[in-house]
């Protein structure tokens, strides 16, 4: 089947780093760090303390409703929630599969660009995947996302409103299973996080910074994924925050890694490798390996091998997933029998390695498949 590529959609291997420039959102609480609230706040002309008050409200209790702000006087509740509470996302579709527990929601940015996360309960977690760019510039060939191109960066406040709108869902009991709370969090929806360094940083700090400031979700909770952005890999590793780090490999050798995951053009796999052994030895955290099984593409035994001997010894594990369709590809996931001949190749090299559940594969919420489509 032949591919049509949508207007402005990137020629096969290009790299996108930066979007055309566009306006940016208003200012939102949530891309502001504690002091930097109080100074809005007494800006404002009121007292720098209702700063801590609006975090409350938002990072604890989920609301951005002045009418719920009771212990605001009045007076101030609508200036101060129209100067830090702009409508940043808003809902365009909502998809559910798996009785409800899997959730892909598309939203609708203050510009009109589109981005998609997805919601996922457990019986003992709650995911959310959420989206770091709309659209991505890395043009790995089997990504719907990656095909799209680079709409723009996603800003902090942006980024976290998307965890809020699924912690909202779980706390008023929208979600099959009863009042809950998001456990995990992985930036593996649209978009490269690490091309989107600064504000990825700012919404992980907002996440696992206890109420008022943040969310108060487990550092060990969030994962951030790359497709192996060796300098910025450098740069999370020394920021302290023992975050699981997620490299999307998908191919053990330069030969094919050129051609499925462009970025190899700039860093070998060597380098992504060794960057993330750096990680680990910093961190002291497990690296987890990213590899979609593509039939007849990457999915051959020696390439098992290759990976084993690439990876063993190392504080690492390795999630295959099962290629999931995205629409005009070539490609399809690999046979039931090659899937589990490349596990046993890696087990035998002493790498753990797991087969990833394609949650959400029914309604295009699953790896690759976001597409922020209408």
């Amino acid at each position: 089947m032949s591919t049509v590529s949508p207007p402005g959609a990137p020629v096969p291997g290009q790299l996108t780093f930066v979007a055309r420039p566009r306006a940016k959102p208003a200012r939102h609480l949530a891309d502001l760090t504690m002091a930097e609230r109080r100074a809005a706040v007494a800006e404002l002309g009121e007292k720098p303390f209702r700063a801590d008050q609006l975090s409350r409200h938002y990072f604890e209790k989920l609301n951005s409703d002045p009418s719920l702000m009771t212990d605001l006087p009045a007076a101030a509740r609508e200036k101060l929630t129209t100067a830090l509470f702009p409508t940043l996302l808003t809902s365009v579709r909502e998809m559910t599969t798996d009785s409800g527990t899997t959730r892909k929601m598309l939203w609708r940015l203050f510009d009109g660009a589109l981005v998609e996360s997805v919601l996922m309960r457990y019986t003992d977690r709650t995911t959310m995947c959420v989206s770091s760019q709309a659209g991505c510039g890395m043009n790995c060939p089997f990504c719907a996302t990656g095909q799209a191109g680079l709409t723009r960066n996603m800003t902090t406040a942006e980024i976290v409103e998307q965890v809020v709108a699924g912690a909202r869902a779980l706390a008023s009991g929208d979600v099959p299973g009863g009042p809950g709370r998001v456990n995990n969090v992985v930036f593996m929806g649209m978009g490269e996080p690490l091309a989107n360094y600064k504000a990825v940083i700012g919404a992980v700090r907002r996440m696992v910074e206890p109420a008022p400031d943040g969310l108060g979700i487990s550092a060990r909770g969030i994962t951030v994924s790359t497709v192996g952005l060796v300098p910025a890999i450098g740069k999370l590793a020394d920021e302290g925050l023992p975050v699981t780090l997620a490299v999307s490999l998908h191919a053990p050798d330069d030969e094919l890694r050129d051609t499925l995951v462009p970025i190899n053009t700039r860093w070998k796999v060597a380098e992504v490798l060794d960057a993330a052994w750096e990680y680990t030895a910093k961190t002291k955290r497990r690296v987890s390996i990213e590899y979609a099984l593509i039939k007849d593409i990457n999915d051959q035994e020696w390439r098992a091998d290759l990976l084993g001997r690439l990876i063993k010894n190392q504080l690492v594990h390795v999630n295959l997933i099962p290629l999931n369709p995205t629409p005009g590809s070539k490609w399809t996931a690999s046979r039931p029998e090659d899937e589990r001949a490349f596990v046993r190749r890696l087990e035998s090299h002493g790498v753990p390695v797991t087969v990833r559940d394609t949650r959400g594969r029914e309604i295009d919420g699953a790896c690759g498949q976001l597409a922020a489509a209408e």
